[in-house]
């Protein structure tokens, strides 16, 4: 090997992003660089398989050594709005855009038609001795994103993103929460 090929093979074994600072975690490096590498393979070749809800729901090992949590996470979200452009895209081409718009008419009212349950209500509860999200909070977020799609306030999708809730017993059940925020998130995409 030659040496003008060494400073080639260290770019290649950089890590991808900023690594975690040394007493907190981070994201598993392999995990990360695993998922970009198939979702990169997706999108440049239009194959199926993974779209801009998988980018979402994308979770990685949490590490020491791994990369830094917020790098990652700003990373995915950029990839996740590339995914849903060419979704819009590919339903525009095929339908029209009437028929775009159409769809994320009725996924916003649907949310419209579930936030305009009575707070402290807009959800299942957890059980009695299961802890669950913050209902005052949730209820927070919900006004807000009520706000958006009834009034035009603003609210962009990574707001939605970086939502975060304490816990409480008989909380809301996290699942039927962090559905109807996927969903906002969506129609947030839909419309850039």
């Amino acid at each position: 090997m030659t040496d003008s090929a060494r400073p080639d093979d260290r770019a290649q074994s950089a890590p991808s992003f900023p690594v975690a600072p040394r007493r907190e975690k981070g994201y598993q490096r392999a995990a990360v660089d695993t998922f970009l590498t198939r979702a990169r393979g997706a999108f440049e070749h239009g194959a199926e398989g993974i779209d801009s809800v998988d980018i979402r729901a994308a979770s990685f090992p949490l590490v020491r050594g791994g990369y830094d949590i917020a790098s990652v996470d700003a990373a995915l979200a950029r990839v996740e709005e590339a995914f849903a452009q060419r979704e819009r895209a590919v339903v525009v081409a095929a339908d029209g855009a009437s028929a775009w718009v159409s769809r994320a008419r009725t996924d916003a009212q649907i949310i419209l038609d579930h936030l305009s349950r009575p707070h402290g209500h807009l959800f299942a509860r957890a059980g009695i001795l299961t802890f669950g999200y913050r209902v005052d909070e949730v209820d927070h977020v919900a006004k807000r994103i009520v706000r958006f799609l009834r009034d035009g306030d603003p609210l962009s999708a990574d707001q939605v993103r970086q939502t975060a809730f304490r816990m409480q017993r008989r909380g809301y059940r996290e699942e039927q929460v962090d559905a109807l925020l996927d969903a906002t998130i969506d129609v947030l995409l839909a419309i850039r």
